[in-house]
């Protein structure tokens, strides 16, 4: 029955029919009974939008099913945002839980972050992760965590928080989100760094202490070239309000990968932050220019420390070939020079858009990175001199202690504190069209993010978290939360099965790489042939 009425009139056509007989009738009745002309315009509209969708040729759904094909990518649009708010459990990581997001909204509110009626997690799936108590708690008197970032070469060392805002440039961000991120550091007194775009003048309005990042594009300390300026780069390293320099060599949401800002998009704000010509494609290449080897690099780290005055120098990666890594660490040991710090970003990260197949599928994450940074550090007896700072998905206090399980001195967190001001994980940072005001360039929406009240959100996500940290490590029996290490944090691994992380990841002693190379476990496999001349593997 359905193929003989396809083969007079075919069906998906019916949305087309009924709008062509309501704008029929609707006239018909305009013109002899006096009804309302909005009848007749309403269906006419219909009718146009049908007849462009049967002759527009981008699209097989919408000229095979006029009108009513558009119904299908009005819903494909917005199944984010349904899923988000009707279907999604709330443990359901994509990328962020409603349970993580309502924490970090709670804390950055200073409302109450604590949950009845118990856990919502399944503690006996695989990798369900818990910190150990202890019979006899400690008494910690503040929850103001610092450590001091400086090794023995740096004449400015910095008294850093154990919790920081994680590396997102003017740019990437509107001005009022970089004005609440920097007041807020400032209220808290915790660290604010720039992300690769430099230090605009919304940086420096509030006075909040920044990690000043510097990518391979140079901004900021770039010639006309694009090469590295080294007059430019003392004159803002000099301010007092920079506290530490972050060299970027790669980052965790696309590792190895540059990137463009379209001209159009250059404005004249972000043209003076960044030091390029304004409506000119800005490039971040994925290679740095101002050094090619890791012997290089350690030489231009004592330069940017020299031209500083003595300011802590240290750099950022998410971890790719373990050669190329042990090549660093081998220049080291060759040239004497150290950084100050070094921070791991792992592939969880991505507050800025990247591929998908860079998003998914290319660089190690946190947990991973991180311990191999940690062990082989330990394993040149240099762990002792160099701060580990760590970024990817950290929202929690537990996130904090796990973190530092794996051997981070102190954490970042991007989206935690994007949350802070009011981010609802649209997911659309990368459009202009944030609908909170914290991703976009367009002024009518950025004005949604009033800056005084999200300065207070910034502070108070930063210290209820540390307040919760402060909880958990008087809880293990602690002092610091540095104390925390691997045997302090349980995984279940099977129904029946628990274990220590210490017992699952890979450990080294003091100096073991020093002394037997061979000894070790296989994630040094490389070791003996990583080069400090070159990144290339021998």
């Amino acid at each position: 029955m359905l193929d003989r009425l396809n083969a007079v009139y075919p069906v998906r056509y019916t949305a087309m029919g009924v709008c062509v007989l309501g704008a029929v009738l609707g006239l018909l009745l305009w013109l002899v009974a006096g009804a309302s002309v909005w009848w007749v315009l309403g269906f006419a509209a219909l009718c146009w939008v049908g007849w462009r969708d049967m002759r527009q040729t981008k699209s097989a759904v919408r000229r095979n099913y006029p009108i009513i094909g558009n119904v299908r990518f009005m819903l494909e649009k917005i199944r984010p945002e349904m899923r988000q708010y009707f279907l999604e459990s709330d443990t359901e990581a994509t990328p962020f839980s409603r349970s993580q997001r309502s924490l970090a909204y709670a804390r950055a509110k200073s409302e109450t972050d604590k949950r009845p009626f118990g856990s919502q997690l399944d503690m006996k799936a695989d990798g369900h992760e818990w910190i150990n108590h202890s019979m006899v708690p400690s008494h910690v008197a503040s929850h103001d965590f610092r450590l001091l970032v400086g090794g023995p070469a740096c004449l400015q060392p910095y008294e850093a928080s154990v919790l920081n805002i994680s590396a997102m440039s003017f740019g990437s961000l509107s001005a009022n989100a970089v004005q609440a991120l920097n007041a807020g550091a400032k209220r808290g007194g915790f660290a604010h760094d720039t992300g690769e775009g430099s230090v605009s003048k919304y940086h420096r309005m509030h006075g909040g202490d920044l990690i000043w990042e510097i990518g391979s594009g140079y901004f900021g300390c770039r010639d006309d070239a694009g090469a590295f300026d080294p007059e430019r780069f003392a004159t803002t390293a000099s301010d007092p309000q920079v506290k530490m320099i972050e060299i970027k060599l790669s980052q965790g949401a696309k590792p190895g990968h540059g990137g463009v800002l379209p001209g159009p998009k250059v404005t004249p704000e972000i043209a003076e932050a960044r030091g390029v010509p304004v409506g000119v494609d800005c490039v971040s290449p994925a290679a740095h220019s101002a050094f090619s080897t890791p012997l290089e690099l350690m030489h231009f780290i004592e330069r940017l420390r020299q031209l500083s005055g003595g300011k802590p120098v240290g750099f950022k990666l998410c971890i790719g070939h373990p050669w190329e890594w042990f090549g660093i660490v081998k220049a080291m040991l060759e040239t004497g020079i150290a950084p100050d710090f070094i921070v791991v970003d792992g592939s969880e990260g991505g507050t800025g858009a990247a591929p998908l197949e860079f998003t998914d599928h290319v660089g190690s994450p946190l947990q991973e990175g991180l311990r191999l940074v940690h062990n082989t550090l330990v394993g040149v007896n240099l762990r002792s001199v160099i701060r580990i700072g760590a970024s990817g998905k950290i929202i929690s206090a537990f996130d904090m202690a796990r973190a530092m399980a794996l051997g981070a001195d102190w954490c970042n967190s991007a989206r935690g504190f994007m949350f802070a001001l009011g981010c609802i994980q649209g997911q659309a940072c990368h459009t202009g069209h944030c609908p909170t005001g914290v991703t976009t360039q367009d002024p009518v929406r950025q004005r949604a993010l009033v800056v005084p009240d999200k300065t207070v959100r910034v502070t108070n996500f930063h210290q209820n978290t540390l307040k919760a940290l402060k909880e958990l490590v008087q809880a293990a029996g602690l002092k610091h939360p540095n104390q925390i290490t691997a045997q302090h944090i349980v995984r279940r691994v099977r129904d029946n099965e628990v274990r220590l992380l210490e017992e699952l990841l890979p450990t080294v002693a003091p100096g073991a790489l020093l002394e037997d190379a061979a000894s070790q476990h296989l994630v040094f496999h490389y070791w003996s042939r990583a080069r400090a001349d070159t990144f290339v593997l021998a």
